[in-house]
């Protein structure tokens, strides 16, 4: 039997995750994700409920209309601007948030970062494989990576209503958790879901990231104080950035991340531009890039061409991120614990740590976006997308389920 002063060594490792700063940090992210997972909630709505009402022949003539410079091939439609551009902006947040874990939060660290980032990837792999499982053999499978996103400002807005008392760890873990699975999934579209690569289009836009990483550094301190600057200096460079990555074959999106992966988070100036940059873009995002594309990406005509709910499709991603998100974070953290020197937050409850894997699976945004990416037919398409809503809402009523208990019947 292990001594008292080993487990506590053991505890210690899981209760580094948090401290006073970084609790500080998480939970003001946390509140500036409510509004906009709320925001995104609505606009989905809007979307679904537009796509089946009298506004559909115009809610689908709007989503199909043709903008931007044909010569340049930028002539997409507004849902693909959404798709393609508006979350480029979106990635940006995530390339922020990313970096600032690996460089100044609790992924800076082997002894914390090990348990999320291993549930993580827990979580991304038995949903995948759920899926294939459902799809194995057809070409449906090409889909495996759509249920192994999080939707951090849906889980999150999710979490506030549902259980606002968790105990800070978990709400770090969640977190952190879902920064991890977004690398995961930005990693999976840049890898499985690029067709072909011009690859003078891709060295010219990393060209020009590195140009926009060289000015972000050498004026930080300016950039920082000046309220124009980065609107009249840096974001044109994005955008070109951008326009050259989807002329590449590379998701334009990735764009986005690696733009983000260039501004410093440490150092003279590095940490304020920053803070800077996230207080002025997540508006942006989480209020208009992200809302606009639920808007668009939730609309499916329920009688239209879709087989939801008993196609292998369906099936596949909703048995991923109701049954497998849960099981896979819950399987390796439990495994970590079992055979490390690994323990959970004394404040935790197994119950707890459940739900908030039920909430992971609450896949969304990035889902969705995948769901574009993976099938062009709109059959495939529609009933991916209806299975993704409903996944997410069965998600929450799971999660519900776990974290909704009287604190009396707690252990």
């Amino acid at each position: 039997m292990p001594s008292i002063p080993a487990q506590r060594g053991r505890t210690r490792r899981i209760l580094t995750l948090v401290n006073r700063r970084e609790a500080a940090r998480v939970s003001r992210l946390l509140r500036a994700e409510l509004p906009g997972g709320i925001l995104v909630m609505l606009a989905a709505l809007a979307g679904f409920i537009a796509a089946n009402s009298g506004l559909a022949e115009g809610y689908f003539a709007l989503r199909d209309t043709r903008v931007g410079p044909e010569a340049l091939h930028l002539d997409l439609t507004l849902g693909h601007w959404a798709a393609d551009g508006l979350l480029a902006i979106f990635f940006f947040m995530v390339g922020l948030e990313l970096k600032r874990e690996f460089v100044d939060g609790a992924l800076r660290r082997f002894s914390t970062a090990i348990v999320p980032v291993a549930a993580a990837f827990g979580g991304v792999a038995v949903p995948a494989l759920i899926y294939v499982a459902f799809t194995a053999g057809t070409p449906a499978a090409h889909g495996w990576a759509i249920p192994t996103a999080t939707d951090i400002a849906f889980a999150v807005a999710v979490l506030a209503l549902i259980a606002p008392r968790i105990p800070p760890a978990l709400r770090m873990f969640l977190l952190t958790l879902a920064v991890v699975d977004d690398l995961i999934a930005i990693t999976i579209i840049a890898l499985f879901y690029t067709s072909g690569i011009e690859l003078w289009a891709l060295a010219a836009g990393l060209a020009v990231i590195a140009v926009y990483g060289l000015i972000a550094r050498r004026f930080a301190p300016g950039l920082a104080r000046s309220g124009w600057a980065p609107w009249l200096v840096l974001l044109p460079i994005g955008v070109v950035a951008w326009a050259l990555f989807h002329a590449s074959g590379v998701h334009a999106t990735i764009a986005g991340v690696l733009l983000a992966f260039t501004v410093p988070v440490s150092g003279r100036g590095g940490t304020q531009l920053a803070e800077v940059f996230e207080r002025r873009f997540r508006p942006l995002s989480s209020g208009i890039a992200v809302p606009v594309f639920a808007f668009f990406a939730a609309g499916v005509a329920v009688g239209g061409d879709s087989r939801f709910p008993f196609d292998p499709i369906a099936l596949g991603i909703m048995a991923g991120l109701v049954i497998g998100k849960p099981l896979g974070i819950s399987l390796v953290t439990w495994l970590l614990t079992r055979f490390t020197r690994a323990e959970l937050d004394g404040a935790v409850r197994w119950r707890e740590l459940i739900g908030v894997g039920a909430l992971a699976g609450v896949g969304f945004t990035v889902s969705l976006l995948v769901t574009e990416l993976s099938f062009d037919d709109a059959a495939s398409a529609d009933t991916a997308r209806l299975a993704v809503m409903a996944a997410s809402l069965l998600a929450v009523g799971v999660a519900a389920a776990f974290l909704l208990r009287p604190r009396r019947a707690r252990g």
